[in-house]
């Protein structure tokens, strides 16, 4: 006889949420990661009182009050709000696009104004369909921003031409006319105080976790030790890369002490230009201002660089294009016919997820397919 109910491999916010909810229905979870902490991508190290986001910023933020609720069962969340600031060349911008933005790029101070600018420009590009990336991305915002604020940011982030992205990933880009910098419409948004490896441990809190140890070396023996397996590693590793690898973009972090108080007043400053080499650079204790070591005449950075994923780096984002998106397909007419497996997370459903989204996938999958909905 098994062990457990289930073995869930990884202990991100998905394998951690499935296992807490798993448990609450009387179940017996076992809990692996390769890595030698839980938490996935939204652990945070705490150095001399700093709480880092070690594999980049996260920001919780919902409208899903089922989901809200939760999360604040296991945590207290501050009142951040993500109010990015875009560098181009030394001059610097409000996000995501607003009158702010508008105003320091045109000069214009009413809405009005700001959208006969936008029209113009829409109308001068021509375009009826969009194509690509580029296309969407003028069509919505006009050429100035586009090759300001987003061109070579994308580029650097994708490693690809934005003629050659889908339409689709700009879509996802906020534009306000009013003075708002805050980038998220979201009702609910915040920061676990403490950092958010107080969230992952009140769900794992009473469960069995074993860390440092990766499923696939000894894959026979695991999956012996529970009825069904919850994985939430990369879909293709699971069915032994049999029709191919995926591809995926990873993020690579230089992060360093600093003996100031204060670098760059912003957690989160983007570099839109291909001057420098990174994407950003993250401020970590903007993040939690009422911490106790705020105004310590020390602060921690993290300059985030994109690169193509190769064998031995974390995976972290899908490439969401016609080619890859034909493979998933394939691996994941494999996963439906699974009797004993769970697929879920970004690396398992090949899907960019916002962390409240993946908590509610996991809510559903749980405790039945409408649960989690807002």
């Amino acid at each position: 006889m098994a062990k457990y109910d289930y073995l869930i491999v990884g202990s991100g916010l998905y394998g951690a949420t499935f296992a807490f909810l798993a448990k609450q229905k009387g179940k017996k979870c076992l809990v692996l990661d390769k890595r030698a902490h839980t938490g996935g991508n939204v652990f945070c190290e705490n150095i001399d009182g700093i709480n880092v986001h070690k594999y980049g910023a996260h920001i919780f933020h919902t409208s899903n009050k089922k989901v809200w609720d939760f999360v604040n069962q296991f945590a207290t969340f501050n009142r951040y709000t993500n109010s990015p600031v875009a560098n181009y060349h030394g001059k610097l911008y409000n996000l995501p696009f607003n009158m702010n933005t508008f105003y320091q790029m045109w000069g214009v101070t009413t809405p009005e104004e700001a959208k006969q600018k936008i029209e113009e420009q829409k109308k001068e590009a021509g375009i009826n369909e969009p194509k690509n990336l580029e296309e969407q991305a003028i069509s919505l915002i006009g050429k100035d921003i586009y090759y300001t604020l987003i061109k070579e940011y994308t580029e650097k982030q994708w490693g690809r031409d934005c003629k050659s992205l889908p339409s689709f990933i700009i879509k996802r880009l906020p534009v306000r006319f009013t003075f708002d910098n805050n980038y998220f419409n979201d009702n609910y948004q915040g920061i676990p105080i403490g950092g958010y490896n107080k969230l992952i441990d009140g769900l794992l809190e009473g469960i069995e976790v074993k860390t440092s140890v990766d499923f696939f070396t000894d894959r026979k023996k695991w999956e012996t030790e529970a009825d069904k397996i919850v994985f939430t590693g990369k879909i293709d590793e699971y069915y032994d890369y049999q029709f191919g690898k995926l591809e995926y973009r990873t993020v690579r972090f230089e992060t360093e002490m600093l003996n100031v108080a204060n670098y760059q007043g912003n957690a989160v400053v983007n570099y839109t230009s291909h001057e420098q080499p990174y994407t950003r650079i993250i401020e970590h204790k903007h993040f939690e201002p009422e911490s106790s070591v705020y105004n310590n005449e020390k602060t921690i950075i993290s300059k985030e660089y994109s690169t193509e994923w190769k064998e031995g780096m974390e995976s972290f984002y899908p490439v969401n294009d016609e080619k890859n998106a034909t493979l998933f397909s394939k691996y994941n007419e494999l996963a439906k016919k699974e009797d004993k497996v769970i697929f879920g997370g970004r690396l398992a459903e090949y899907k960019y997820y916002d962390m409240d989204d993946i908590i509610e996938k996991a809510m559903g999958d749980v405790l039945g397919e409408n649960y989690g909905k807002a």
